[in-house]
């Protein structure tokens, strides 16, 4: 019988071979019950570029406390942030990598925040 997390990273793992055919850095995302976390990975996984999450000090404080960083809201805050880190670092498009979770609450807010925000994929 398999774990609802193994079922996830199963998901995960076919997500992340056809990113990699694509050759271009990808965003990807993980949530918990308490912080939703956004990095963009170099296109052969090696470097972090960029990175943003709820449990930084700045979007705590945006948020107005620390157990706030669970809901959509404050999603689209580090949606937003990580677009502005990946411009500021020369990355226009990237692979969006959900890492399993489906593209519903969080992780969509996350995806058109950055999307708003300029980044393109």
């Amino acid at each position: 019988m398999t774990t609802k997390k193994e079922q996830r990273l199963r998901r995960a793992r076919q997500t992340r071979v056809r990113i990699a055919q694509q050759r271009v850095p990808r965003l990807t995302v993980f949530r918990s019950n308490l912080h939703v976390y956004a990095s963009v990975v170099s296109d052969d996984g090696a470097r972090v570029l960029a990175s943003a999450s709820t449990a930084e000090r700045a979007v705590r404080e945006q948020l107005g406390g620390p157990a706030k960083g669970g809901n959509a809201a404050a999603a689209a805050i580090v949606g937003k942030r990580i677009a502005e880190k990946a411009k500021a670092a020369g990355i226009d498009q990237v692979a969006f990598d959900r890492a399993g979770f489906a593209f519903h609450g969080r992780v969509k807010a996350l995806a058109e925040a950055a999307r708003e925000a300029g980044l393109q994929f």
